[in-house]
């Protein structure tokens, strides 16, 4: 299916069902693409994770309700999946700037809305200017990579993963490579696996997240406590080339994946539940440092 349709159909489905409990399960099967490629995808182009641009819907609609009937704020809470009276004030306050019963005394007066307006998006990708993008569609044997597991939301991972970073550099890679003999097995492992040369996106188990690992190949034995090991699946993979320093780079390549490859590829599109980062050696804060998104892909039928 064509990118901006299935992103389209993805939020008309969430406007016809803003009443009922809707989960990123039943927006992917309505779009007709995984959900781990819809909740990164819709992300990078809209500025909303799905559950912000539902969430804030929802409390619009019902900002209209209020200030338009005489329905209880309860019945309107529990109508738009708010299990009490207080969750629903407190979020429409937050997002509003005002109170339901604001917004009622000004609906009854006739007088302007305190409200915040958010309509439904319509998704229209126009690719104009920039440079052709580098990459290659290669055939990828499976192999299992092994480090540093956490769990991120959609919403803030521009910000949170880079920060898993630092935190995994300062513990490890900064001595390691500065010459410290590894002695833990956590470290004897960094060293052995080379961690560091993946980040690996995987499908989350909760709506609203992912599990990122900090990686490297496999290569057999132990698995040390606190690391995880992951099978990557083999098929076919586009890889796209980044240059400049980290993470600007590579979030820049991602972005455009997202908003410039996938929408009307007449070949391709994204495929499987995970994708990679791919670290090279050297400085990653120099202007020349290489890295690469790689994307699990099909052909579209």
């Amino acid at each position: 299916m064509e990118w901006t349709e299935a992103l389209n159909r993805t939020i008309a489905f969430a406007e016809a069902h803003l009443r009922e409990r809707l989960t990123v399960a039943d927006l992917a099967k309505a779009a007709g693409i995984s959900a781990f490629h819809l909740q990164r995808g819709f992300r990078i182009i809209t500025g909303f994770s799905l559950g912000e641009y539902v969430r804030n819907r929802r409390l619009y609609c019902a900002a209209l309700e209020v200030a338009g009937t005489d329905r209880s704020i309860l019945d309107i809470a529990l109508d738009f999946q708010y299990e009490t009276a207080e969750s629903f004030t407190k979020a429409f306050s937050r997002f509003h700037g005002s109170t339901p019963s604001q917004v009622r005394s000004a609906g009854a007066k006739k007088s302007a809305l305190p409200v915040t307006p958010f309509l439904p998006v319509t998704i229209s990708i126009h690719v104009t200017g920039g440079s052709r993008m580098d990459y290659e569609v290669a055939a990828v044997k499976g192999f299992t990579v092994i480090g540093f597991e956490r769990e991120f939301p959609f919403e803030h991972s521009y910000t949170t993963v880079p920060k898993f970073w630092d935190e995994i550099s300062e513990r490890y890679f900064d001595r390691l490579w500065g010459g410290k003999t590894p002695e833990t097995p956590q470290e004897k492992a960094v060293m052995e696996h080379g961690i560091g040369e993946f980040g690996v996106c995987i499908d989350g188990a909760d709506d609203g997240k992912f599990r990122y690992l900090i990686a490297g190949a496999y290569k057999g034995g132990d698995v040390p406590d606190g690391m995880t090991t992951f099978d990557v699946p083999g098929g076919d993979w586009a890889k796209f080339r980044a240059v400049g320093s980290l993470p600007g780079s590579l979030q820049a390549v991602n972005t455009r994946v997202f908003k410039e490859w996938l929408p009307g590829n007449p070949d391709w599109e994204a495929a499987g539940q995970c994708n990679i980062e791919w670290y090279s050696n050297g400085d990653p804060n120099s202007p020349g440092y290489q890295s690469e998104i790689w994307l699990p892909v099909r052909r579209k039928a």
